[in-house]
């Protein structure tokens, strides 16, 4: 199957931020009514792993990508990716009180964004290296100004220098996360990675939730409301609507589209919930910049030749395919930075510019 336009996987990923915010929320209520916040990741992994299961059972893809997985024999650390959205869990538990929400997001977003650029640029996602260049970085910032605004008037605790790194490297390991199950998606499926991103951070986010004591003392009295049971839903289009983007756009690119999906979210939440604050013109403003910072970073000199659609294995949910070794096939002589036809407007190939050394091989090594 052709990888989707970059406008069309991007989109995607912003309805999963939207779908983030939602999950945020519903994680936080469910935690504050069992009265442990750690039990909302809790329920929200182990709601995404029977979703998992289920897909075994429906989804030939998975089970196919699954198959493929075994046999490229990819490097072990590609596996860790959901280590990623466990790290960030962790980390908000102790950032979060000390430094205020408004704070951590912002360093989360910077360190995302410092990710995304170094994620790219070793090409660790599987559209290969993209250059480190102006456009990119003006992106990049933009998106880090985009959270700054949105989150004016939000209470500031205090500026706790260890903390804030411990923000930034959250950022970073979501960007992580993002990179490394693009690349399983890319060698087996993306119902695949998304089978792996859970089956590896579920232990992590159990470790965790019993460090914190949530399986001991009084028992548990789970609240009404299956809304709040919904984390695993969300949690798996999120984590499939990512590992598309990143395919498509690049590890950057789909963590900008991802956090204004988020103050897009946010903003609707403001608005339906009940006890919700109402429409904030900051958070609407950071949404639109947000927007402006994914245009900005997807600007540059255009892609010259570029990958050809895959034509063997397993690629996405809906049985597409590509090669086991996770590395898009091309036609022809291999792209270089001064031949070949430049990619026409709108195509995936315009939206990326790929380096000529290329993706990493399986083993880890990168192409020189």
């Amino acid at each position: 199957m052709r990888r989707p336009p970059a406008a069309l996987a991007l989109t995607l990923v912003a309805l999963g931020g939207i779908a983030s915010a939602a999950q945020g929320a519903v994680n936080a209520e469910l935690g504050q009514r069992v009265g442990n916040a750690s039990l909302g990741a809790v329920v929200n992994n182990l709601g995404g792993c029977l979703l998992v299961l289920v897909g075994l059972l429906a989804l030939p893809s998975m089970r196919t990508g699954l198959v493929a997985l075994r046999r490229s024999r990819l490097p072990w650390w590609t596996y860790l990716g959901g280590l990623g959205g466990a790290a960030i869990v962790v980390f908000a538990a102790y950032a979060v009180p000390v430094l205020g929400v408004a704070v951590f997001t912002i360093a989360q977003v910077a360190g995302g964004s410092l990710g995304g650029l170094a994620s790219d640029r070793a090409g660790l996602a599987p559209v290969g290296r993209l250059p480190l260049t102006v456009p990119r970085l003006a992106g990049a910032l933009l998106g880090v100004a985009a959270v700054a605004l949105a989150q004016a008037g939000q209470p500031v605790g205090d500026l706790a220098v260890g903390l804030l790194l411990l923000a930034v490297a959250g950022g970073v390991a979501v960007a992580l996360q993002a990179a490394l199950n693009g690349r399983i998606s890319a060698a087996g499926s993306a119902a695949a990675g998304v089978a792996v991103n859970f089956v590896v951070s579920t232990p992590v986010v159990l470790l965790v939730a019993a460090l914190a004591g949530a399986f001991t003392g009084p028992s548990i009295r789970w609240p009404d409301g299956w809304h709040l049971y919904t984390g695993g839903l969300l949690g798996v289009g999120i984590v499939a609507s990512l590992v598309v983007g990143v395919r498509a756009a690049g590890v950057l690119r789909t963590g900008l589209a991802l956090v204004g999906g988020q103050l897009a979210g946010a903003l609707l939440l403001d608005v339906l919930l009940p006890q919700g604050p109402g429409a904030r013109l900051p958070v609407l403003a950071g949404a639109l910049l947000t927007l402006l910072a994914v245009l900005v970073a997807g600007r540059g000199p255009r892609a010259v030749g570029g990958p050809a659609p895959s034509t063997g294995g397993p690629a996405s949910a809906n049985g597409g395919s590509a090669p086991a070794n996770g590395r898009p096939p091309v036609t022809g002589p291999p792209p270089t930075a001064a031949s070949g036809p430049a990619a026409g407007p709108g195509s995936p190939e315009a939206d990326i510019s790929v380096a000529a050394d290329g993706p990493p091989e399986p083993d880890g090594r990168l192409v020189p």
